[in-house]
């Protein structure tokens, strides 16, 4: 207990790192949110003013020291560009993101991980062939070319599949609908993130599988898949628990390209929109969400990997 308050110690100032870092790169950008409302129209008096009003005439530091303290006492701020609450703002587009990228990734999961184990069991059959193409076709297919292939195929061409949105508009939000919108962007999410947990998961079932007690095990007559799934997937679960486990910041940051091209309402979208338009106290309040998620993922690994494996210490060390 006392290594995890240490590691929770050393979480804070990684913390403040990050925000600090964000805030001072967003912050030497050529322009800011009194140059994207003008539109290029506005005067130089006019828009000094509005930069006056919103604090962009004072010093970096003393405007990063003003959104901390502001910040440690649970106010992320107002949107420049729509007046309203910053956490409010992230707290509508959440849910879509959860939705969204927990669905692709939990498919992920579901395909990936059992077919890296067959692959790693069968290492020259059709299993491995197929996690072969699947793990190529993720790594070298970017997101945005398979969202407009989906689009240009199940949309466009079969008319199977709505392009873009969460809902159809006059539809009153049902369930049918949205997992009908759900159901292209989904895939590709799945389709991005199963390629490393199909590589992860075979290069760690098949080392597993090279081991002694592998080799007594089946000496002793067990079946292949008692061998396979009680002794080697479970002996391999570390490294399969590490990539599942990276995936989960996803959840709060969101795809930003898959939102983008789908029209997704999540928090990617709302990232490119605030980027795009130079609203820095939603860029930083995003940054605050996902940074925390992926400090309490890296928490989290340690406390599951204790329980997989009580021989690994806080550190991520062996005894």
């Amino acid at each position: 207990m006392k290594q995890f308050a240490k590691r929770c110690l050393s979480a804070v100032p990684v913390f403040f790192g990050i925000t600090l870092l964000v805030f001072f790169m967003m912050n030497m950008a050529p322009a800011t949110i009194a140059d994207a409302a003008g539109e290029g129209e506005a005067s130089s008096a006019a828009r000094a003013a509005l930069e006056a009003e919103l604090g962009f005439d004072q010093p970096i530091p003393l405007r990063y020291l003003h959104w901390l303290g502001d910040l440690l006492q649970g106010d992320l701020g107002t949107s420049y560009r729509t007046g309203q609450s910053v956490g409010r703002m992230i707290g509508q587009r959440m849910g879509p993101s959860l939705l969204l990228t927990g669905t692709g990734i939990l498919w992920a999961v579901l395909l990936g991980v059992p077919l890296g184990v067959l692959a790693a069991w069968k290492p020259h059959s059709g299993w491995s062939r197929l996690a072969g193409g699947l793990t190529l076709f993720s790594f070298s297919a970017p997101g945005f070319f398979l969202s407009l292939l989906g689009i240009c195929l199940f949309s466009v061409k079969l008319g199977w599949l709505p392009a873009a949105g969460m809902y159809s508009s006059g539809t009153g939000g049902s369930l049918p609908d949205l997992l009908r919108h759900l159901l292209l962007p989904g895939a590709v999410v799945c389709l991005g993130s199963m390629g490393n947990l199909i590589r992860q998961t075979q290069s760690a079932v098949g080392e597993v599988l090279g081991e002694d007690y592998i080799r007594t095990a089946r000496a002793k007559g067990l079946g292949e898949g008692a061998v396979v799934w009680k002794h080697a997937f479970r002996n391999a679960l570390i490294p399969v628990l590490t990539t599942v486990l990276n995936h989960i910041p996803h959840f709060i940051g969101g795809s930003m390209v898959v939102e983008r091209v789908f029209g997704w309402p999540g928090m990617g979208s709302l990232l490119f929109t605030s980027v795009n338009s130079r609203d820095y106290t939603v860029i930083m309040g995003v940054t605050v969400v996902v940074a925390l998620s992926v400090l309490g993922m890296s928490l989290l690994m340690d406390v599951v990997y204790r329980l997989v494996d009580p021989g690994v210490d806080w550190g991520g060390e062996g005894p």
